[in-house]
């Protein structure tokens, strides 16, 4: 007889276990009347994300964005855009207007970018020297030292 009234029991529970989430959700969904008295029922939904862009409009508004920049408009990079990704084709003499690009590619709404940006021999080089040189001086700490203590010939080695 135990055994009959602890299935019996579980099962109870059980129904009531569902039935309250039943009534969680239900009570989740209810839409009140506004406190104003106006009884028109309105439907509120979840913000939803934004219809995607056609490519010709994304592409459009990628070369806005670049028309925009005087100095990425002076570069005059070619932009495709296929399945919403951008890809931007071009010759550059300075390596931040690479980076440039990308970023605003996507900030137009590229779901992904491929730069195809050429840099010239004479930026590679620029790079290049400013590595060798260490951090610029903007890039220096304030307790720092302003000199290469490997160049300082008041400093033993």
């Amino acid at each position: 007889m135990a055994g009959c009234f602890d299935s019996d029991y579980m099962s109870r529970v059980r129904v009531l276990a569902a039935l309250a989430m039943l009534a969680a959700a239900a009570g989740a969904q209810t839409v009140r009347p506004p406190a104003n008295g106006n009884t028109t029922r309105t439907r509120t939904t979840a913000p939803t994300a934004q219809p995607r862009m056609s490519d010709a409009q994304l592409e459009a508004g990628i070369r806005a964005r670049f028309a925009k920049s005087q100095k990425i408009s002076q570069e005059h990079f070619q932009v495709h855009v296929q399945g919403g990704v951008a890809t931007i084709e071009g010759k550059t003499g300075v390596i931040q207007h690479k980076g440039s690009a990308t970023r605003m590619a996507k900030a137009a709404g590229a779901l992904a970018v491929n730069n195809r940006i050429q840099l010239s021999d004479a930026a590679k080089e620029k790079a290049a020297a400013n590595l060798e040189t260490g951090r610029r001086r903007a890039q220096i700490k304030r307790g720092d030292s302003r000199s290469d203590p490997r160049s300082d010939p008041q400093q033993p080695h």
